[in-house]
């Protein structure tokens, strides 16, 4: 094939690994990019491809939930994050939690054995003079790509993120703690659960409220993503804060039939069940200062941290001024952005990008329309926020069905599935008419 018809990806994040994967399994040839080991961010420790480096949750499973829908429609345009997450699904109640080296493996093994992917390893400091490119570097870009990304977009925006700590089974006092899932959904072994009662709370909300927290070095403001918010933040804003979020008793009944005043949930890391992740505790306190506050909780006095909890700030551009529908720079075409530079938040999401903007390469490539992706679908959706948020104050966001076009129906619940079935019928005609479907 003529070097012209092939596409550089820059990245090999859950973004680029999923375009990268989607543009050669057509046929295409695809030149990777991909810093580690060379170089690598505070928040990354592997040198595998789709590294994990908050937590191992994909979210909700289920169809009826927005994400759900998304990895749904993910698995119809045959994903290879999705076929990486399905193979090394851990449990995790209603949930898709995966083990995070076998995740990122799957991925790595698969491409870098792809006849028609050329890995190169390492840093890329300027962005493609030509040609059609797919730029995924993650929220944490820096140096001169940051720079040249930037000037293509007329500046960055921010938000901080922050990763949960990881304990060791072994250190976990099995005594103090049962196992449950919420209202029994999933598996009964799929989460660790620390009960405390009004006491233990009220001196645990204490404690987290006036520990101590990490400076943030260069970092000029104090933007906190929701859906990512330090547990100490979201603590701060009232007592009962944490009683109605991560630590919610609600359907987490005791073994001996009574209720907890709140609850810590512990979801486990790898299949093996050798670490888990205290669900929900997005922290920047000092590392000290977690061993100490967190140790207060039922059944992790003598806790291991195999991780500490980290905070690091997320870079993305202003997508509605930036990108359009099928997240290619409108002052650049050709030119893609993929993953939570464009201002999608999540893995999943991530990924949903990555695929849709290598299907659109795809079609450039081979002189084709684009697939057309309406609101009625969640990619559609996704993609649509991205490029045509009409407020002032464009963020972040997960998908969710307020971006998905409605239906009318008698319930909630028929709404939902409705939508999933009208969303999956699109998906699959579209599939269906793809370049080497």
């Amino acid at each position: 094939m003529a070097a012209e018809n092939r596409v550089t990806v820059i990245g090999a994040g859950l973004a680029g690994s999923e375009a990268a994967w989607q543009i050669a399994r057509r046929g295409i040839k695809v030149r990777l990019f991909e810093q580690k080991p060379e170089k690598r961010s505070p928040a990354h420790k592997s040198d595998g491809f789709a590294e994990l480096v908050c937590s191992n949750s994909l979210r909700a499973a289920d169809i009826h939930s927005a994400v759900g829908l998304l990895k749904q429609e993910m698995r119809e345009l045959d994903s290879l994050v999705m076929r990486a997450a399905d193979a090394t699904r851990v449990p995790a109640g209603g949930a898709l939690a995966v083990d995070r080296e076998a995740f990122s493996a799957y991925i790595t093994e698969t491409l870098e054995q792809h006849e028609n992917i050329e890995g190169v390893r390492g840093e890329v400091t300027s962005l493609p003079d030509g040609g059609i490119a797919i730029v995924a570097p993650g929220p944490l870009v820096e140096g001169a790509l940051a720079q040249a990304i930037g000037e293509l977009a007329e500046g960055f925006l921010s938000f901080f993120d922050a990763a949960a700590p990881i304990v060791t089974a072994e250190s976990i006092d099995m005594d103090k703690v049962y196992f449950a899932s919420r209202y029994g959904k999933g598996g009964g072994d799929d989460y660790l659960n620390c009960p405390m009662d009004r006491e233990q709370y009220h001196s645990f909300w204490e404690a987290l409220t006036t520990a101590e927290t990490a400076e943030l070095h260069g970092f000029e403001d104090d933007k906190v993503f929701e859906g990512c918010m330090p547990v100490e933040t979201m603590a701060r804003r009232g007592v009962d804060t944490l009683r109605f979020g991560p630590m919610k008793p609600v359907g987490l009944t005791m073994p001996d039939g009574t209720k907890p005043y709140a609850v810590v949930q512990l979801r486990r890391e790898d299949k093996e069940g050798r670490l888990y992740n205290i669900v929900g505790f997005q922290t920047h306190l000092k590392f000290g200062e977690q061993r100490r506050v967190l140790r207060m909780i039922p059944g992790l006095e003598n806790a291991e941290f195999a991780r500490y909890g980290v905070m690091h700030k997320n870079a993305f551009v202003n997508g509605p001024k930036v990108l359009n529908r099928y997240y290619e720079c409108k002052n650049r075409p050709g030119l893609y952005l993929a993953g939570q530079i464009t201002g999608v938040e999540g893995y999943v999401e991530s990924a949903a990008s990555g695929l849709l903007a290598a299907l659109c390469a795809v079609c450039d490539v081979l002189g084709q329309p684009r697939p057309d992706f309406s609101r009625d679908t969640a990619m559609g959706a996704l993609a649509g926020y991205v490029s045509g948020y009409a407020g002032a104050d464009f963020q972040p966001m997960n998908i969710t069905y307020g971006l998905i076009n409605t239906v009318k129906a008698k319930s909630k619940s028929d709404r939902k599935r409705m939508v999933a079935e009208r969303a999956l019928a699109e998906v699959r005609r579209i599939a269906a008419g793809l370049p080497g479907a």
